[in-house]
């Protein structure tokens, strides 16, 4: 059944700004999409098909820029577009942390696309997208109670009024900058069904067909059949569940939690966003949870992370007791403003980072399997990373060559190489 979405900035921005007078009538919120109409109707025979697999925001940056290049693209999700970590991360954005890294000219280039992209798409209104200041403070808990008004660093902003020290800008309205992950996610996707064609199908992707040593098909459970020119498994920490990636490399994911407050005072929050080195009250190692809050006024923190094994369905994450616990810790010791009484928990949620065991996100074609694409493993940089991966990956399938990046030391065949030594 093929749904019918509303063009973004109307159906986002009341979700966003739920409270502004101009968004008077109710809209719906957009849950999951489905569309089981053939990729093959509405396609001329020169358009190469292809099949993205996993509605994150990988998933959808590579269905939109493929679609925006001519190629007739089927995404395929098992659950809902953004469900997991693509709707549940911060959101956070930055121009050069990865520099003197193996990412750097990937996040480099897709924060400049991030920037485009809101322009184009109406980003500040349609899903949050704004630049901001980023400080890194020192939080230590057991000083909460000697806090007192003239002991208060006057160079933090009003609203961090706990036991903060140390306020060190790290990041400016130049290299800094946020989205709301899942509604930048299926904003694009909107956009990308309206303007060129994308179709979506809910189903769980059971194996890739391969004819000889080309991509012919992709089966999905119940055995339905999507014929294709090429395939991109865009499967984020799902990826180590999938044997043919299995197979090459390893995809494992780190359970990352995060709870999302509503301040009574919404416009008391300044956009600034928090790099903590926390000192719990009972000692022992610092943790290093995130603070962003969001144009709405609700304030996003999360961390707590560990590695555990990924469930089958993204729709079994849930958050673990204690470390939802921890981070309420922080949030009241940080400001006022967000301790219980002060401010409405909207999420308590936990999501998946898909890593890789060499920390270097894997974007290329598969060795030996022709026509078959993967993007997977960022890990925390997913969000950023996703329109520059997604803008590569587009280039790679349609043209067989990458300008807006150098994806060799992201290939897949150096999982190979590895294993012949």
């Amino acid at each position: 059944m093929a749904v019918t979405i509303p063009s973004p900035p109307t159906v986002l921005l009341s979700l966003l700004f739920p409270h502004q007078s101009r968004n008077s009538r109710t809209i719906p919120r957009i849950s999951s999409i489905r569309c089981y109409s053939s990729p093959l109707s509405s396609m001329d025979e020169h358009q190469k098909r292809v099949v993205v697999c996993g509605g994150g925001i990988i998933g959808v940056c590579t269905a939109y820029f493929l679609s925006k290049k001519g190629a007739a693209v089927t995404l395929v999700e098992k659950s809902s577009v953004a469900c997991a970590a693509s709707g549940k991360a911060g959101g956070f954005l930055a121009l050069d942390w990865c520099d003197g890294g193996p990412i750097s000219s990937l996040a480099r280039a897709s924060f400049n696309l991030h920037r485009s992209l809101a322009e184009e798409l109406n980003g500040y209104e349609s899903y949050g997208y704004r630049t901001l200041n980023t400080l890194s403070l020192t939080v230590t808990e057991s000083q909460a109670q000697k806090q007192t008004s003239t002991s208060r660093d006057e160079n933090l902003p009003s609203w961090i009024n706990g036991p903060a020290r140390g306020p060190r800008t790290i990041g400016s309205p130049e290299t800094t900058a946020q989205v709301h992950p899942q509604l930048f996610t299926r904003t694009l996707l909107s956009k990308a069904m309206e303007s060129y064609g994308v179709e979506v199908v809910t189903g769980k992707v059971e194996k890739v067909g391969v004819e000889g040593e080309r991509v012919d098909s992709v089966v999905l459970e119940g055995g339905q059949v999507i014929n294709s020119d090429a395939v991109v498994l865009t499967l984020g920490p799902w990826s180590g569940k999938f044997e043919m990636l299995s197979s090459l490399f390893r995809v494992y994911g780190l359970k990352a939690h995060s709870i999302i407050l509503e301040p009574k005072e919404l416009g008391a929050i300044t956009p600034h966003a928090l790099f903590l080195s926390y000192y719990p009250a009972q000692g022992g190692r610092p943790m290093n949870p995130e603070v962003y809050p969001r144009p709405t006024g609700e304030v996003y923190l999360c961390g707590m992370s560990s590695e555990v094994e990924v469930p089958d369905d993204p729709e079994e994450i849930v958050g673990d007791p204690e470390s939802i616990r921890v981070l309420k810790r922080v949030a009241t010791t940080v400001s006022s403003h967000l301790a219980e009484g002060e401010a409405r928990v909207k999420a308590e949620q936990a999501c998946f980072l898909p890593c890789t065991d060499d920390g270097i996100p894997v974007i290329g074609e598969i060795p030996g399997v022709l026509g078959c694409y993967v993007a997977t493993g960022h890990s925390c940089w997913g969000i950023l990373n996703g329109p520059a991966t997604g803008a590569a990956m587009a280039e790679l399938v349609v043209d067989g060559k990458c300008s807006i990046v150098d994806l060799s030391k992201f290939s897949p065949s150096r999982f190979v190489r590895l294993g012949k030594r």
